[in-house]
């Protein structure tokens, strides 16, 4: 069986993780027999993303025949390029099927009718989704979505890096991402918890126990990592998760929650967060309400049950560091293909 991965890239980037997870699953891929086809894109140039969707797409699909399955990652963040992708894929006679990365109705466009219409059309499209988890899904189907889904679980992450030890429990926590999005750092203050900070666009300065330890690459980010747990939140307070991307913390999985796992570090994550059910059942960190509430919970944790999480940790590690996930999933929605 004839299997390919498609990616749709852009010109360039910075050091974000945005590529990563897409770069990450293709790799993965690639080494258990997947074909690779890229097209790239630049965000900047209209004109040539219109030449990539109407010159450069049928060219090369022209040439390409007998291919049972083509896994797209989704989204390609081009919507011209993304129909003709999947207008001419149907013309393959291919089986099609999109790893969802990001679902733009959910996540910058909630409760926008004509977007999200016009978004589950292309879903319906395929012969078959990878979602994120069972509350993904689930809003998925209440939407209109009717092809076969399967969840992933977690991101899987290529992390070359030394695991982290996890032998000195200090109540410290990371957070990295994209500092200007971080709104909930510029009304965070703490007493007994220490949050170490990494990412772009820092504050000039941060409350109580909050330090900025700088920005890196993400296949390096993990050697500098320092914190007992990693922290997944989103919003402009640590009161609860708020705003469209909080409120899309309820049906995805963060990558940055793959970051902190593949290195081996147990997670701090929203009670409300589509993944907190996940955290809970594998046992592999803390869920919370409010970030008020670090100072009281994790001076509380005893040594015995933070070895507990960070052992449960490493077993997730090695499966993210080998593409288990991504690998299961497919061979699971495969099999409602036939």
């Amino acid at each position: 069986m004839t299997k390919v991965i498609l990616t749709v890239k852009e010109t360039h980037h910075d050091n974000n993780a945005g590529p990563k997870a897409k770069i990450d699953i293709e790799n993965f891929l690639l080494k258990d027999g997947f074909e690779k086809w890229n097209f790239t894109i630049n965000q900047e140039s209209v004109l040539q993303k219109a030449k990539v969707a109407y010159i450069d797409v049928p060219r090369f699909l022209a040439k390409q025949n007998d291919i049972d399955e083509i896994f797209l990652q989704y989204p390609t963040y081009s919507k011209i390029v993304t129909k003709q992708l999947v207008k001419r894929l149907q013309q393959m006679n291919s089986k099609i099927i999109l790893i969802i990365h990001d679902i733009e109705s959910l996540r910058l466009h909630y409760g926008e009718k004509g977007y999200i219409d016009e978004e589950l059309r292309v879903f319906n499209m395929a012969d078959g989704l990878i979602v994120h988890n069972a509350k993904m899904e689930k809003w998925l189907r209440d939407n209109g979505v009717t092809v076969p889904m399967e969840s992933l679980g977690l991101f899987d992450y290529d992390n070359k890096i030394k695991l982290a030890s996890g032998s000195n429990y200090e109540t410290s926590v990371c957070f990295a991402g994209n500092l200007s999005k971080a709104g909930f750092l510029e009304k965070l203050s703490l007493k007994r918890v220490k949050l170490n900070v990494f990412g772009p666009n820092p504050l000039e300065k941060y409350g109580a126990n909050i330090v900025y330890k700088g920005q890196y690459p993400p296949d390096e980010l993990p050697n500098y990592l320092k914190g007992n747990f990693g922290l997944v939140w989103d919003g402009t307070t640590p009161i609860t998760c708020d705003g469209l991307f909080g409120n899309y913390m309820k049906f995805n999985n963060p990558h940055k929650a793959s970051l902190y796992l593949s290195s081996g570090i147990p997670v701090v994550v929203w009670r409300q967060a589509a993944i907190a059910d996940l955290v809970e059942k594998m046992n592999i960190g803390i869920v919370v309400d409010s970030l008020n509430e670090l100072d009281e919970v994790l001076p509380n944790v005893s040594s015995i049950d933070y070895s507990e999480l960070v052992n449960n940790a490493k077993e997730v590690a090695e499966k993210l560091r080998s593409g288990f996930y991504i690998k299961t999933a497919i061979s699971n929605l495969e099999k409602g293909l036939v």
